[in-house]
């Protein structure tokens, strides 16, 4: 069971923004608030998302190939989301809309370190 995700950032300020935004519209917020490291989730929920300035000082960077998923609770929920990606900070990665024909509907961002996310729904 995964009980959070980290991301590296450059700009701590920036990142919370941006996941401030994304943490509302799921229905949290900050749980950890720190001078270098900030996570946002409910204690007991489900995984929550954390940013950080990397420990060692050296640059924050992507992994190539690493992408976070938050599920939404709708289609609509997956609109709103990509929205606010994109307002605070974020890029596209492929507009809102179904993926294959398995039910899974999903739409892909960017935060604005340039880590890969997704937010979707099945069935």
């Amino acid at each position: 069971m995964i009980g959070y995700v980290t991301f590296g950032t450059a700009d701590l300020a920036r990142a919370a923004t941006f996941y401030d935004a994304i943490a509302a519209e799921m229905g949290t917020s900050r749980m950890m608030d720190f001078d270098t490291f900030i996570a946002w989730g409910t204690p007991g929920g489900a995984a929550g998302i954390a940013a950080t300035l990397p420990f060692d000082g050296k640059p924050a960077s992507v992994g190539n190939g690493t992408m976070v998923a938050l599920q939404a609770k709708d289609k609509e929920q997956v609109h709103r989301l990509y929205k606010i990606a994109l307002t605070h900070g974020g890029t596209d990665e492929g507009p809102p809309g179904p993926r294959g024909d398995s039910g899974f509907y999903a739409a892909y961002f960017r935060d604005p370190d340039g880590n890969k996310l997704n937010a979707f729904i099945m069935g």
